[in-house]
């Protein structure tokens, strides 16, 4: 009698015992579903038939398409000799989406309770270009860390899904009757707008979305940063743009928690960033992102004389796209564009993206850290490109960040009002709740990236045997601190021109244990230190 564990995971049952491969604590697993697959696989694509007409689209990260066959697990949908496919229903979905009603009637048919017409179109769906696919790793990890970072949530696991790294696909499409040039040419025209917002699941976290939005896009933005690179289940590192969507999406619920209600706040961001409400299924949200890389060098830092690394990224510029998911009439785009705007320059503000994001690039500010190269790598450093600097803050004096803060917190406000809902602020029991009770802001100005005075109290005495290294206030590893700090770059405006100056805005952002003595007593050190109280009580 066969052994029914030589049976391939992908036809075996998602039950314990059997082929559960979305656990992270079981990566070999996973491995195996992959390896089975890769071993099945043709080698060269398929081709379509000579009458369909097909098109390009490189997607500028990974392509998430699920195939629905299992509850817990995301693996993409297979065609025939185990090649990865976009369906030709998905794709016509989507098409029929952007259509007008003459167009969706011409090419996609109708159907009523008397007639059923088809279209002249039929949509072959898409497969990647090659089989380089193959070649780039398959397994991702997704690991949820709102509630765990922004309320009191002690809880948060990771787990793996299967999805194609950056797949240049070919898309076809054929008619049922010989059309002109220039119909072809608008067909494609409605297909560029459909694919613009995301193909495939998760495309608000940047999954399946191409390189160019001009429909779609509410405004873009060129970053730089270094730091610590997200790492997949075989060690590799990667560099990930869906953290750009979960920093965003976290500071949106850490600052609608400080002026209005709880529920009001979580039902703001879900409509803002899209989630699961209950019995009411997935929400698709307002906002999206894209993300494309254009001068990235990943790399690693070893420590331990060698013996242990881990990876890095080095972006000089990359342009990151704020994406309006939806058909908004004029007034709600503004609206929209402005509150993103208010987010995106308070991210930047308040710390980084991705992992470390709450701590400062050691590397920059702290190097004598590393002398003895047995500790790891720490932080992150984030800004602007030259093309973007408008989209820093001026401050022309250390006072100026009350003011922007305020601001910030007007854009929520106005958004509270044009959605119409209650500004009635109630006092919650979420860590990370962004009000002037539940949260101080300090801030000095420092005159060069030598000049951080916070950075060496998270690893040693702040005054005398006095220390927040490993407590309730800084965190450890597996617990998350109460802290943020950052070094700003320091920009000042001068007749209407942003003037980059040598040193930096040093921050720190505290959102205190008001009953833990570590806390308290250097809460009460700060004003001798050096920084000043800018905002909070």
């Amino acid at each position: 009698m066969p052994n029914s564990n030589e049976v391939p995971l992908m036809f075996q049952a998602q039950i314990s015992g059997r082929g559960q491969i979305q656990y992270i604590q079981q990566p070999e697993q996973s491995e195996r579903w992959v390896d089975e697959w890769l071993e099945a696989t043709a080698i060269k694509p398929p081709n379509f038939s000579h009458h369909v007409r097909t098109k390009e689209y490189k997607i500028s990260w990974r392509l998430l398409s699920n195939s629905g066959q299992d509850d817990d697990f995301i693996r993409p949908v297979i065609a025939a000799n185990g090649f990865p496919y976009y369906p030709g229903a998905s794709m016509k979905g989507a098409f029929l989406r952007h259509c007008t009603p003459a167009q969706a009637i011409r090419y996609c048919g109708y159907q009523n309770s008397s007639e059923t017409k088809p279209g002249i179109l039929r949509f072959h769906g898409a497969f990647p270009q090659d089989a380089t696919w193959k070649e780039e790793p398959l397994i991702d990890v997704v690991h949820p860390q709102e509630n765990w970072q922004v309320k009191n949530s002690d809880s948060h696991a990771a787990f793996l899904q299967i999805s194609l790294y950056a797949p240049t696909l070919v898309f076809g499409i054929s008619s049922t009757i010989e059309l002109e040039d220039s119909e072809w040419e608008t067909i494609w025209r409605i297909w560029d707008q459909a694919i613009e917002r995301g193909i495939g699941s998760r495309v608000s976290a940047g999954y399946g979305q191409p390189i160019n939005h001009p429909e779609t896009k509410l405004f873009t933005v060129n970053l730089k940063g270094q730091g610590l690179a997200s790492q997949l289940i075989d060690k590799t590192g990667e560099f990930r743009p869906n953290m750009f969507k979960a920093a965003l999406r976290g500071h949106t619920l850490r600052l609608f928690s400080g002026v209005t209600d709880e529920n009001t706040a979580q039902e703001l961001t879900k409509e803002l960033w899209g989630g699961f409400a209950g019995a009411k299924g997935a929400v698709v949200g307002d906002l999206g992102i894209a993300f494309h890389a254009e001068s990235l060098v990943m790399g690693e830092f070893t420590y331990n004389h060698n013996r242990i690394s881990m990876p890095t990224y080095d972006l000089k510029k990359g342009t990151l796209t704020i994406l309006c998911m939806k058909n908004h009439a004029d007034e709600y785009r503004k609206q929209l564009r402005i509150l993103a705007k208010a987010i995106l320059r308070f991210s930047l503000l308040i710390g980084g993206f991705g992992k470390s994001s709450r701590r400062v690039d050691h590397r920059i500010f702290f190097p004598k850290y590393f002398d003895y190269e047995d500790k790891p790598m720490i932080g992150c450093q984030w800004g602007f490109t030259q093309e973007s600097e408008p989209y820093y803050f001026p401050v022309n004096n250390i006072n100026h960040i009350k003011n922007i803060i305020e601001n910030v917190r007007k854009a929520v406000n106005n958004w509270l009002v044009f959605k119409g809902k209650s500004q009635n602020y109630q006092r919650n029991a979420w860590r990370e709740c962004f009000h002037p009770e539940n949260v101080q802001i300090w801030g000095r100005l420092a005159v060069d990236k030598e000049d951080s005075l916070a950075v060496g109290w998270f690893h040693g005495n702040y005054r005398g045997t006095q220390s927040i290294k490993r407590s309730k206030l800084t965190g450890e590893m597996g617990k998350i601190g109460r802290i943020y700090h950052r070094m700003y770059p320091h920009y000042k405006i001068r007749e209407d021109q942003m003037i980059r100056q040598r040193g930096y805005v040093e921050l720190l952002t505290i959102f205190p244990d008001k009953r833990d003595e570590t806390t308290k007593q250097f809460l009460a050190f700060l004003p001798t230190s050096g920084f000043e109280k800018l905002w909070g009580v």
